[in-house]
Order: C-alpha cells, then sequence, then structure tokens
C-alpha cells in the first residue's frame, strides 16, 4: 500500500513536472480562477447587506450603484471564463503535446523486440486515446479543484462568522460528503484503468483491419473480418460499463448528500429562527451560499471523475516510459568514424524467445569493400545475421564488430548511419515520392533526390507521375506498383551513400528486365564499399567474391559461385533446382 501511495505521488510529479513548460499560462489560469471565487463569495455577502442596511435604511442610491457594481463583476466573471476556457484549454493541449512527444521519443529508442511483442493499434491507444483525458485534467483538474477549495472554505469562514451553529452543521455533513467522494473516486480509478485496457482493442483491430483491406477484399472475406470487428466493438461496448457503473454510484452518492445539506441548513435554520437565535435573512444568505457550495462540489465531482480517467491514462503512459529499450549504448560507446567497412562476426549464436536458436556459433570475416551473398532455405538465419549487424538485436552470445569495435561499444545512431538496409518488405511513408526518397538523407538537395532516382532506374516512372517528384504515394506506397516502391527504397540507399550495405531480397519485387537494369547501378554502389546480399535468384549473386550458404542456423557451405557448384552440395542444388524451375 505504501508502494502504491509512492508511486501515486511519482506520477503525480512527473504530471505537474510538465506545467514547468508552460507556468504563464497555468498562472493566468489560476489567477482567473481565483478571481472567479472571489466574486461568487461576495455575491452574498453584498445580498445581506443590501437586506439588512441599504433597503431598510431607503439608502436606494447606494443600493443600485452597487448593484451596477455587481452586474460589472459578472461582466468581468464572464470575461475570467472565456480566459479560463479558451487558455486553460490552450494551456491544456500544450501540456498534453509535451506528453506525447516524449512518448513518441521515448518509443522510438525501444528495439525491434518490443514491436514484435505490442500490436500498432494498441501502441496508437497509447498515444491518442490515452492522453486525450490529460489535456481535461491538465486544465479543469487544477483549476477546478483550486476554485473548489477556496469556494467552500471561503464559504464556511463566513458562515462561522454568520450563525457558528449552523456553519457546524455544514461543517459535519463536508468530511461525509469527502470520504464518499474519496472512496468512489478509488473504484472508478481502478473501472478506468480496466476500461482502458480493453478499449485499446478496438483500436488494434480497426488498425489491423484497415491495413488489410485488400487482403480482405482479395479472399472475400469481409463477414468474417465484419464478424472479428463485431467481436471487438462489442468489447468496446462493455468495456466501459464498470466505470459507468461506478461513475453512476458516485453521482448519486454526490447529489444525495448536496441535497441533504440544504435540507439540514433549510431544518436547523428554521429551528433557530423558531427560537428567535436567528432572522430571515442570515438563514436566505445561508441558503445563497449553500447554492455557492454546490457548484465547487459539483466541480470536485467532476475533477474525481476526470481524475480517475486522466490518472488512468498517466499510469499507462508511466508503463511504457518505465519499459527501457532492450539494446542500449554502452556508458563509454564511441561513434563510428571514417569507416573501412571491415565486418567479423565471432561465433555468434542468438534466440529471439531464449528458447528456439535461429543461429548457432557462426563466424565470419567481410574485408572492406568485399561482397559477401547470403543465400539459403527459407528460416535458416540469412536475415536474422543481416539484422544482427546493425544491432536491431542483441547476440546471445558472441560478438559482432565492425572495424575491429564491437558494435555494443558503438553507439547505435553512428552504427546505423554507416549502414543502408534495403529490405523485401519495403514500407513507405504516407508523403511525397521526393520525400520518401529524402528519408535517406534528409538534408539532400532537389537535384541530389533526382540523382539518387537516376542510379535507381526510378527517374523516368517518377517524370511521368501526374505531379513528379511531388506525387503522393499513398499510405505505404499503395499507389505505386511492387517494383516502383523498391526502386524508391533503392533510391534512399543512393542518396544515403554509406560504407557498408545490405540488401536483404532488394530486387525480390522487380521484374527480370528492370531487375537486369537496375543490378548494374548495383555494382556500381557495392565497388569498394562492404556488402551483404541476401539473394533468392542466385542468378544476380555471380560476381560475388563469396557466397555464403546458411541453413538450420550455421554456415553450411561458402566460397564462389564456381567453386560451390563444383562442391555439389547445397548451393548447387539451390542453383539446379531455381534453373529447372526457370526452364519450366
Amino acid at each position: 500500500m505504501n508502494q502504491n501511495k509512492k508511486r501515486s505521488r511519482s506520477l503525480l510529479g512527473t504530471f505537474l513536472s510538465y506545467f514547468k513548460r508552460h507556468k504563464g499560462l497555468f498562472a493566468l489560469d489560476m489567477s482567473c480562477a481565483l478571481l472567479i471565487a472571489v466574486i461568487d463569495l461576495a455575491f452574498p455577502l453584498v445580498s445581506r447587506t443590501a437586506m439588512y442596511q441599504w433597503l431598510p435604511e431607503r439608502k436606494f442610491t447606494v443600493f443600485f450603484v452597487v448593484m451596477a457594481i455587481v452586474v460589472a463583476a459578472f461582466v468581468l466573471r464572464a470575461g475570467l471564463y472565456f480566459v479560463v476556457g479558451y487558455w486553460g484549454h490552450t494551456f491544456g493541449i500544450r501540456v498534453e503535446a509535451d506528453i506525447r512527444r516524449d512518448l513518441f521519443e521515448h518509443m522510438q529508442e525501444l528495439g525491434f523486440d518490443f514491436y514484435d511483442r505490442n500490436r500498432t493499434g494498441q501502441l496508437m491507444s497509447r498515444l491518442t486515446t490515452d492522453l486525450f483525458e490529460l489535456t481535461e485534467l491538465s486544465h479543469h483538474g487544477p483549476e477546478d479543484l483550486f476554485i473548489s477549495l477556496v469556494t467552500i472554505v471561503g464559504a464556511l469562514v463566513v458562515m462561522f462568522t454568520i450563525r457558528w451553529e449552523l456553519a457546524l452543521v455544514v461543517m459535519c455533513i463536508i468530511p461525509l460528503l469527502l470520504i464518499v467522494v474519496m472512496y468512489r473516486r478509488r473504484q472508478m480509478s481502478a473501472a478506468a484503468r480496466e476500461a482502458k485496457q480493453k478499449t485499446g482493442t478496438i483500436n488494434a483491430e480497426i488498425e489491423s483491419s484497415l491495413s488489410g483491406v485488400r487482403t480482405t477484399k482479395a479472399f472475400a472475406n469481409e463477414e468474417e473480418q465484419q464478424r472479428r470487428f463485431d467481436g471487438a466493438n462489442n468489447v468496446f461496448k462493455t468495456a466501459k460499463r464498470g466505470f459507468h457503473r461506478e461513475m453512476g454510484l458516485f453521482m448519486a452518492s454526490m447529489e444525495f448528500f448536496v441535497n441533504i445539506l440544504s435540507v439540514a441548513v433549510i431544518a436547523v435554520g428554521g429551528w433557530l429562527i423558531m427560537k428567535d437565535r436567528m432572522n430571515y435573512i442570515d438563514l436566505i444568505t445561508f441558503s445563497l451560499y449553500i447554492s455557492t457550495f454546490v457548484s465547487p462540489v459539483r466541480k470536485l465531482a467532476n475533477f474525481a471523475e476526470m481524475f480517475s480517467s486522466g490518472f488512468a491514462g498517466l499510469k499507462r503512459f508511466a508503463e511504457l516510459m518505465d519499459t527501457q529499450p532492450s539494446i542500449q549504448d554502452a556508458p563509454d560507446a564511441v561513434e563510428l568514424k571514417n569507416v573501412e567497412g571491415r565486418v567479423t562476426v565471432d561465433h555468434v549464436s542468438f534466440t529471439y524467445d531464449e528458447e528456439t536458436e535461429v543461429l548457432h556459433d557462426v563466424s565470419l570475416d567481410v574485408a572492406p569493400g568485399e561482397t559477401i551473398a547470403v543465400v539459403g532455405p527459407s528460416g535458416g538465419g540469412k536475415s536474422t545475421l543481416c539484422q544482427l549487424i546493425p544491432r536491431f538485436y542483441e547476440v546471445s552470445a558472441g560478438s559482432i564488430s565492425v572495424d575491429g569495435t564491437d558494435v555494443r561499444r558503438l553507439t547505435q545512431a553512428s552504427l546505423r548511419r554507416s549502414i543502408g538496409i534495403v529490405q523485401q518488405d519495403v514500407f513507405l511513408f504516407a508523403d511525397t515520392v521526393r520525400e520518401n526518397i529524402r528519408f535517406g538523407r534528409p538534408d539532400a538537395t532537389d537535384e541530389e533526390v533526382a540523382q539518387a532516382a537516376r542510379k535507381a532506374e526510378i527517374y523516368d516512372d517518377i517524370m511521368a507521375m501526374p505531379h513528379g517528384f511531388d506525387t503522393y504515394v499513398g499510405e505505404r506506397g499503395t499507389l505505386l506498383s511492387g517494383g516502383q516502391k523498391q526502386r524508391v527504397a533503392i533510391a534512399r540507399i543512393f542518396l544515403k551513400n554509406p560504407p557498408i550495405l545490405i540488401l536483404d531480397e532488394a530486387t525480390s519485387a522487380l521484374d527480370s528486365v528492370t531487375e537486369s537494369r537496375i543490378q548494374h547501378a548495383f555494382d556500381e554502389l557495392a565497388a569498394g564499399r562492404t556488402t551483404l546480399i541476401i539473394a533468392h535468384r542466385l542468378s544476380t549473386i555471380r560476381k560475388a567474391h563469396r557466397i555464403l550458404v546458411i541453413q538450420d542456423g550455421v554456415i553450411a557451405e561458402q566460397g564462389t559461385h564456381e567453386e560451390l557448384l563444383a562442391k555439389n552440395g547445397a548451393y548447387a542444388r539451390l542453383y539446379h533446382t531455381q534453373n529447372l524451375g526457370e526452364l519450366h
């Protein structure tokens, strides 16, 4: 329990730390809130004075002047509410944006293994839905709490100066109200956390369904997909049922105590009047203050609801922020500079789940400028080996070095800047062709982008598009053909111009004619650079200095094309099988 309280204080401290960046807006919001509370407290006192003095003593001029001042005060109050509504929400949005920025920045630091385990839709929910309520909490939370406390405390002080017996009755009921509020708030908070976890399901299902809509249509499986969506949607419909139940109990309890408060004041006040210990004017003043009480009590109720929802989102934010990257730079990590391109794989083993071994005791030395082709059956470990070099995953045993330095002693940024990767599954951003190519080097000029497109044999296709380089490629590049997407990705690497290349089935989506046209560009790019090529078509790797055959997590064979054919082993079988397939 103490640990939970400590964590809650830590979460609250983390949340409030974002206020410091916008303390000017926060101070403005709180100042306006204070003036609103003062005006609300002053009105019953003015009314009491009018009934006690100005009207009985026929001071009508004073009365109407004060009423005019009251009208002006309420005009000012309306203006203050505008400031609170507009600038207060602006403050809340800026806090939310800062939190989202920090969360996204942290998520970019997390490794591939994190994204292997988590669905994109769930993570989107963390970045969007969970943080929406933080805007309301950061704006209305402090403001409502502040106005409520000032108004309640101020009203009680005034009440005690008018009739302490009646104020004592109010004081006896308020603690009961606060106990109920706090208890029900805790119940709502637990229900809100559960609701947020469940609502993430619908986001994940929507993301999956929309991303796979073409596959759904291709298989004519709309009904099946609708069934899956309806299942997730039903979870969404019931996800907040528990929260709404707790909220209903909370509101019902609060309304009961608010009404009892009014009844108690009238009943005790009436009894005091019967005993000639109080007059009607003071009872009316008390009734006005009870009305003034109702608003801050309702604000406290709203605050409890906002706090429950917002704090649940804050906890999920903190959980994600507490997730440490599985791969981090060493404290003494150094920058990789003046890269020659020597890659050394020393007795490397690797498992994804600490159970199934993908690579076993693999050793390899790649000289600077050497081109290594990696072939073998699917699942043998080809792509895994190439993903370990830029340290997308951590080796389970052994080491990988670049220019004699273990990659674990290099900064990840400098290591990955030195490696260019073209993958089989190309990802293009929902942007223009130009910006997708420029992603290879964000500071590149338009001319450099165009030159990279020429080298990738995509320039003529781009110029034939409706808006040339400014053509929108669609979500994940869906408006381009498979070959065009692949060549845009290849153009990125030409633009990046790295000293080490990894081509993971880089020409798999290209037809034979386009592949042959671009192969010489690859040869030009690979000249003088360390290059690893994962290839399916063995005809494209004949010029490689060495060919590795990886199967069952080990290097089964290595040598030149001619040497491996002469061995008549695994490579020869792959080569002859592929040639027979092409003949058929």
